[in-house]
């Protein structure tokens, strides 16, 4: 497995206390459960009914991610086939129009009809698939509405269940489990409530960007550019950046003025000290000692892009930063008592209030 770097620290696995399959169970589906208000007192009394309803309550809660990110997908490629349609239609448009005009021979006319109609039948095919991509998305959202609407305190438990496993299905994948996360899914007849496809979209991008290109992450970031310009990300600016350093790194200056002329020039405005940092590259090379620009050509750097899209991508569909495994057992941990709190070592305080 190849571990993803976060800034400065490098995210494993981390190792917890030994606990049972059943313990390990009730840790994180008490978490996904656990209200977050202020613990209240409850009545021995009452209907054990109303308690599982008031559970199921704050567990529905938490599931804001589990929504949005189909429905931004959703919505995200809907755009993308209107932008294509209306692409193709404006270039049909325009030929039809100078098929039209004077000077122009039936042969000619015939000939470029001919071209239009070929062009016209490709969208069309092009458009029957993207149709069916639609629907696929359209069907993932319905069917996570449906698995929220199920919820009943009478099956809390298996529905619990289910949670449990695309928890862990979200976790694999964060951690380059893919294929591990596609058998776990297929087995669990779940494949509609994980996103597999778009964490397998992000994999892309990051496996090139490992590999020291940026032309994926540069395509990603065109298809989402109004909405990462909207939440002011600088993600593009720091790749035409790097992609800058490695054309001077080649020690080919004249296409690293025409680029940084082409692609830099605009974030001028808004981002001229990193801009006159990194153009004075061109006056090093990559094997400088000095320090301020010997960092610029070091391979960590790829390693920040990589950290710096996955950010972005997460903030795109609104995921979480951590996976979701780790948050519900970190508060899991903190709601329950553990083996360790019987021993008499342990001093137990109440908290104080404020």
């Amino acid at each position: 497995m190849e571990t993803l770097s976060y800034g400065n620290r490098s995210h494993h696995p981390q190792r917890l206390p030994s606990t049972s399959p059943t313990a390990f169970s009730t840790i994180v589906l008490s978490a996904a459960a656990a209200p977050s208000v202020p613990s209240r007192t409850i009545n021995p009394g009452a209907a054990p009914s109303s308690s599982k309803l008031s559970q199921l309550t704050e567990s529905l809660k938490l599931e804001h991610q589990f929504v949005r990110v189909p429905f931004d997908h959703y919505k995200k490629t809907i755009r993308f086939n209107h932008r294509i349609v209306e692409k193709e239609v404006s270039a049909v448009i325009s030929a039809v129009n100078e098929t039209g005009a004077d000077g122009v021979s039936c042969d000619e006319a015939v000939e470029k009809l001919t071209s239009l109609v070929s062009r016209l039948q490709g969208l069309k095919r092009k458009l029957e698939e993207r149709s069916l991509t639609e629907q696929l998305q359209a069907q993932r959202c319905r069917a996570r509405l449906d698995h929220l609407e199920s919820a009943d305190p009478e099956n809390l438990s298996e529905w619990s269940n289910v949670r449990l496993k695309r928890i862990l299905v979200d976790y694999m994948l964060r951690m380059s489990y893919y294929d591990s996360a596609v058998n776990l899914a297929e087995a669990s007849n779940i494949q509609d409530l994980v996103d597999i496809d778009v964490f397998l979209e992000a994999k892309k991008v990051m496996d090139a960007l490992q590999k020291k290109e940026v032309g994926p992450a540069l395509a990603w970031c065109a298809e989402n550019k109004s909405r990462l310009k909207k939440s002011k990300s600088i993600l593009e600016f720091q790749l035409r950046l790097q992609e800058f350093v490695e054309l001077v790194r080649a020690e080919n200056n004249m296409r690293a003025i025409a680029y940084a002329r082409k692609y830099l020039a605009p974030w001028g405005a808004t981002h001229m000290k990193e801009l006159q940092r990194v153009l004075a590259t061109l006056a090093f090379k990559s094997n400088t000692e000095c320090a301020t620009y010997k960092a610029l050509f070091e391979p960590k750097q790829w390693d920040f892009l990589v950290d710096q899209f996955r950010q972005e991508f997460c903030r795109l569909y609104g995921m979480t930063l951590e996976p979701l495994l780790s948050i519900f057992l970190q508060a899991g941990l903190s709601a329950l008592k553990t083996p360790f709190c019987n021993e008499e070592s342990c001093i137990q305080r109440r908290p104080s209030i404020t």
